[in-house]
């Protein structure tokens, strides 16, 4: 039997039973469940999971817990994985380990009118740990996180560290602001001063605004994707 993870204060675990974390996480947050609750689904193949947060900012403010998520993971995965693993991500979720896809983290709320006061948002993450029968050339543009040298965790082990770095993340976003971010992600950003196509709009990656949104040059234009645009809607 696989060991139940545990979570730092303020956070509270419950276990999916086999539902998708992130989806069930969403149907908590409509019904008024407490902030912090982590809903969680842990194979020895997969790690899903996913925090119910209750902003007291702005939707455009509030989409930086999206970034934080993925931040979290790198950190984690720093911490548990070998030193010389490499780990980026996606401006628009993907994760890339050793620069393959290897997961995902995403986001939905209630509304993402930008100056509109979200009543919840959940991040959720996912990561691929092991493919059986599966041969690596296969998919050349996929792994898991086995195959890049990382059997030495599971994924008990990558969600509790994960939720750790979550909530140091998010401390340091209320005490210092959004610059501590900004600086972290943009260091772990793939695809950045390259050409890249994200949520149908193609263009050269210049940087990210100073609320991490995405910067992309098109001919002679400059285009904006503020982080609500990659925010799912639910009610």
């Amino acid at each position: 039997m696989m060991v139940q993870p545990s979570f730092p204060p303020l956070m509270q675990g419950i276990h999916a039973a086999g539902a998708d974390p992130f989806d069930a996480a969403c149907s908590e947050a409509i019904t008024g469940c407490d902030a912090g609750t982590v809903l969680y689904d842990i194979t020895p193949e997969t790690c899903r999971a996913a925090i119910v947060f209750a902003p007291e900012v702005s939707a455009s403010a509030a989409a930086i817990m999206l970034p934080i998520t993925g931040i979290a993971v790198q950190n984690a995965l720093g911490a548990l994985g070998p030193s010389e693993l490499a780990v980026h991500l996606e401006w628009g979720g993907a994760v890339r380990v050793n620069g393959a896809t290897c997961g995902h983290v995403k986001a939905a709320t209630d509304t993402v009118t930008p100056d509109a006061h979200p009543a919840w948002l959940v991040t959720g993450v996912e990561l691929v740990f092991a493919r059986p029968n599966m041969d690596g050339g296969d998919t050349p543009g996929e792994t898991d996180l086995h195959s890049e040298g990382c059997g030495g965790f599971d994924p008990v082990q990558f969600l509790e560290s994960w939720s750790r770095h979550l909530l140091n993340w998010v401390n340091r976003w209320e005490e210092d602001g959004i610059a501590p971010v900004h600086r972290e992600w943009a260091g772990l950003a793939h695809g950045m001063g390259q050409d890249i196509t994200c949520l149908g709009q193609t263009g050269h990656f210049l940087g990210l605004d100073e609320q991490l949104g995405l910067l992309l040059r098109n001919d002679d234009k400059t285009m904006l994707l503020p982080l609500t645009t990659i925010l799912e809607t639910r009610r």
